[in-house]
């Protein structure tokens, strides 16, 4: 397994329109396009309140490439996107890494891997 963490900062008061973008719109096409979130995450205490930190699950780089620009290319997305921005653009910055598990790695339950 791959996961990608990735990191959106959003534009100062932007923050609430990205996550009920997630929450009405993009899970949805996620979960119709096969891509797994394991857990998304806002900053109590750290640089910037305007984060929205999430995980994603790929078996490969090549599941991640094929199904993110499924994604990019869907338009339920297209359109959700540009009605979330209606009232101007809402992220300031992305940041993604692509991790893999080192050999004592045990997993989000504490086993094995």
């Amino acid at each position: 397994m791959i996961h990608e963490l990735r990191i959106y900062t959003c534009l100062p008061e932007r923050l609430p329109a990205l996550q009920q973008r997630f929450e009405t719109a993009t899970l949805a096409i996620w979960d119709r396009l096969g891509i797994r979130s394991l857990g998304f995450w806002t900053t109590m205490i750290g640089s910037s309140s305007n984060d929205l930190t999430y995980l994603l699950e790929w078996r490969s780089l090549a599941e991640r490439e094929q199904k993110w620009a499924e994604f990019v290319a869907d338009r339920e997305w297209q359109e959700a996107r540009a009605k979330s921005e209606a009232d101007g653009p809402i992220i300031a910055n992305i940041a993604s890494s692509l991790l893999q598990p080192t050999r004592f790695y045990r997993g989000f339950e504490g086993t094995p891997a």
